[in-house]
């Protein structure tokens, strides 16, 4: 099995780099990364990390302009937060299946058969959702937010995988699942997890719980990205096999080169992630486009849901 990769910097990338900086700085910009993308989009930016980690630190940033490196919902996330400051999301293609698969119209209309039924809604989701749901949550705080929620029924959306993980942590509350689910953790193989835990019988085994339960069951470490990068980094195990996107190997190799990180056969991909540049960043730094600005209507309510879960004590 070999070791998950790293790009290297590409020809002319440094030159480009180094625009980028000069005109972040005109233009009182904060470059913001998430770790699925490209390690060249990882080494321009002022922070790398998850995703509303990355709008919390657009928040906190004193500069007027924020350049998001990641896909749709999370410049929105950052346009909630930041409402004063100009958000660009560095490719205006770069969605995410994830959330495409809940739309607002679709909330309400299963509101309405549960009434009176709490919902909880992960932050890879638009604003729009957000807006029709009672509370957030991150795939680190989930079950503090969902030990919270009165009741015995929640109603969790839109990723079904964390949220059958979430149950068999809060078993009390009955979860009502959305059928939704990230295709790069999805996909994850079974037969090919196991057969590189027989041949590397000493590797920690780490999994993102956007992963299938059968993926978790095989996992030592279940966690957030920056989770998993935590217990990589403080572990005493030479050997970790990465089971979620590999934009994290990157990170992990600079920070610990002394380590060997394995990765599945099928590639644990997020295209969308990938389709973030350098061209997209200097071009965004450029022209100060595309925005994205969450009208009020929606921000207003989309961020009481978002402030309602950061009020709830971590476990």
């Amino acid at each position: 099995m070999a070791e998950g990769s790293g790009n290297g910097e590409g020809r002319g990338a440094a030159a480009l780099k180094g625009r980028i900086r000069e005109l972040a700085e005109r233009r009182d910009a904060v470059i913001i990364s998430h770790y699925y993308c490209v390690p060249d989009v990882h080494d321009v930016a002022d922070f790398v990390g998850d995703s509303l980690g990355l709008s919390q630190e657009a928040q906190r940033s004193p500069r007027s302009v924020v350049v998001f490196c990641g896909v749709h919902f999370m410049a929105e996330t950052a346009s909630i937060l930041c409402p004063d400051k100009t958000v660009l999301l560095a490719n205006i293609d770069a969605g995410c299946p994830m959330a495409d698969m809940i739309t607002p119209e679709a909330l309400v209309k299963r509101k309405a058969e549960l009434p009176g039924v709490p919902v909880l809604t992960y932050v890879n989701s638009s604003a729009a959702v957000k807006a029709h749901s009672d509370i957030c949550c991150t795939s680190a705080n989930v079950t503090a937010v969902m030990r919270s929620l009165p009741g015995d029924r929640i109603l969790m959306t839109p990723d079904r995988n964390l949220a059958m993980r979430t149950q068999t942590l809060v078993p009390d509350k009955e979860i009502l699942l959305w059928p939704g689910f990230c295709p790069t953790h999805h996909r994850v193989n079974l037969a090919e997890v196991q057969k590189i835990k027989r041949e590397h019988p000493d590797a920690l085994v780490l999994a993102h719980p956007e992963c299938q339960p059968k993926i978790l069951a095989e996992a030592h470490v279940v966690g957030s990205t920056s989770g998993i990068i935590k217990a990589c980094l403080e572990s005493d195990r030479k050997e970790c096999l990465i089971l979620t996107e590999e934009g994290v190997i990157y990170p992990l190799r600079k920070k610990r080169p002394d380590k060997v990180f394995l990765t599945p056969e099928t590639p644990m991909v997020c295209p969308n992630m990938k389709k973030v540049t350098l061209e997209n960043v200097l071009d965004a730094l450029e022209t100060l486009t595309p925005v994205i600005k969450v009208p009020e209507e929606i921000r207003a309510p989309a961020l009481r849901a978002v402030e309602r879960m950061m009020a709830v004590p971590r476990d």
